[in-house]
C-alpha cells in the first residue's frame, strides 16, 4: 500500500510505503507517528500515489491545468525511448562511427551497454563462483580480459579492506 502524505511543519509532500510506525519529513526531519499523518490518498498502485502527488503540487503552484493536460507517468515513461535522437544519430553527431562502437563492444565480450571495470569483474566472480579459490578468480577474470596480476592485488586489497575474506583458500564477499 502507497500513501501520500503531508507534513505539518513544512508542508511536504511524499509517497510512503506500507504502514511504517513513524515517517520522517525528507525536507524538515519532523518524525510523526504514520497514524498521525495526514494522508491525502491511499492506494495499492505507486504510479496513482505518484500521480496524485503530482497533482497536489502542481495545484498548489497555480499549475493545475497544465498538469491536467499532461499525460499520465506511466505513458510518459513509456514514450521516453521515442523522445530525442537514437544512439546511433547521436555517435553519429559527435563524429564515432555507431558500427565501430558496436564492434569494440563486441570485442570487449559483453552486450551493449554491459561493461565491467576490471575490479567489477573479481568482485563478480567472488559473487559468482562456488567457493572461490584465488586460482578460480583468476580464470573467471582471465575470460574477461583482466590480467592476473591485477586480480591477486585486487585480492589482497580487498582482503586488507575488509570487504572479502579469506579461509582455507577460499575467498567470500562480505
Amino acid at each position: 500500500m502507497y500513501a501520500v502524505v503531508g507534513c505539518s511543519e513544512c508542508s511536504m509532500l511524499w509517497v510512503i510505503e506500507g504502514r511504517p510506525e513513524t515517517s520522517q519529513c525528507p525536507r524538515c526531519g519532523h518524525r510523526r507517528a504514520y497514524a498521525k499523518r495526514r494522508k491525502f490518498v491511499t492506494t495499492d498502485d505507486e504510479a496513482h500515489a505518484r500521480e496524485v502527488r503530482a497533482s497536489i503540487l502542481a495545484n498548489r503552484q497555480g499549475h493545475g491545468d497544465a498538469f491536467a493536460d499532461l499525460a499520465s507517468f506511466a505513458e510518459m515513461e513509456a514514450e521516453i525511448d521515442a523522445v530525442g535522437p537514437s544512439d546511433e544519430t547521436y555517435l553519429e553527431g559527435a563524429g564515432v562511427d555507431p558500427e565501430a562502437v558496436a564492434a569494440a563492444g563486441e570485442r570487449a565480450g559483453g552486450s551493449p551497454g554491459e561493461s565491467r571495470s576490471r575490479r567489477e569483474t573479481v568482485r563478480a566472480a567472488l559473487r559468482e563462483l562456488d567457493e572461490p579459490t584465488a586460482e578460480d578468480v583468476v580464470a573467471y577474470a582471465r575470460e574477461r580480459g583482466v590480467e592476473e596480476s591485477y586480480v591477486r592485488r585486487a585480492l589482497e586489497k580487498l582482503a586488507r579492506a575488509g570487504e572479502v575474506t579469506e579461509n582455507g583458500g577460499v575467498y567470500r564477499l562480505v
